[in-house]
């Protein structure tokens, strides 16, 4: 039997010429080699259309390329490559590269004071392209926190003087009767409220960077934070949480603030963006603040 040949509708000339932005996949599940470890990736790859005459891309020839991604560590050189053999396959047809690569990023932990330590996992995007012959890498993090309201513990130490002045009316004082009181429900009647909160960091990096600085950026920002959401802790644990959340009071405005200044040193990054969320544990709706810094910044290969 003769063997015929399969037909390649998309060699078809296009019947209305018109260029495209972005042509592609979406959702394409990979796995990925980051920090000695294999995760579970979402990967966007796609190119732009300049040649509007054409009927489409050679999405095969993308899908294929994604295969480097599973032999060698995720870095930005390596995102850089894979960038170019996009445009290498579509040569005459495409003049820029978009890759998205998403994954949680696992971390172990420390207590804060006992021995024990357990997994934190930090939802991680990478967004890179090549267009005008420039190349892009932008590197998104989400990390959890807690945020104690300064205006709750205000208003909660006010209340506590009260009831103070309440309970030891009287001139003398008796020390140890005192440090009972502290310690119990009757003498400490008001206590701030606090919420889990997030901070989503957005950071263009710098295109002589090789590496992809997932875990230092995340440790900054727990670090400017103060408050980092724990794993496995005992009750000295959670006594020293509590120590950090009451030295670390913070409106979101406080929050962004530190961020801010803290992302400005990073010595790798052009421009960033941040966002923070503290899900108000007193209002039905959150608060949040944003800011950036030099983020229409672009710079050459």
């Amino acid at each position: 039997m003769t063997q015929l040949k399969l037909p390649d509708i998309a060699s078809q000339a296009q019947q209305h010429a018109l260029p495209l932005d972005w042509v592609g996949m979406c959702g394409i599940d990979l796995p990925v080699q980051f920090e000695g470890r294999i995760a579970a990736a979402k990967v966007d790859a796609g190119v732009s259309l300049v040649d509007g005459s054409s009927r489409g891309i050679h999405m095969s020839r993308l899908y294929l390329a994604l295969e480097s991604l599973e032999g060698q560590p995720l870095t930005a050189l390596v995102i850089r490559q894979l960038l170019a053999d996009f445009l290498n396959s579509h040569e005459g047809l495409s003049s820029a590269a978009y890759l998205r690569v998403s994954f949680d990023h696992l971390l172990k932990r420390p207590a804060l004071v006992s021995p024990l330590a357990g997994w934190k996992s930090y939802p991680v995007t990478l967004d890179a392209r090549i267009e005008s012959e420039m190349f892009h890498v932008e590197l998104f993090v989400s990390v959890p926190y807690s945020s104690t309201c300064p205006c709750s513990a205000a208003l909660a130490r006010q209340l506590i003087q009260q009831q103070f002045q309440a309970d030891f009316a009287e001139q003398q004082v008796d020390k140890d009767r005192v440090m009972a009181w502290l310690g119990s429900s009757q003498g400490i009647v008001a206590t701030p409220h606090s919420q889990r909160s997030s901070a989503q960091i957005h950071v263009r990096l710098k295109s002589n960077v090789l590496e992809l600085p997932v875990t230092e950026l995340i440790n900054r920002v727990e670090a400017s934070l103060g408050t980092a959401v724990q794993t496995a802790v005992k009750r000295a644990d959670e006594q020293a949480f509590a120590l950090a959340n009451g030295q670390n009071l913070m409106f979101c405005e406080d929050a962004a603030r530190r961020l801010h200044q803290s992302l400005r040193q990073l010595k790798w990054a052009t421009a960033f963006k941040l966002r923070v969320e503290h899900a108000e544990s007193l209002h039905a709706h959150d608060a949040v603040a944003t800011s950036q810094w030099q983020w229409q910044i672009s710079y050459a290969v």
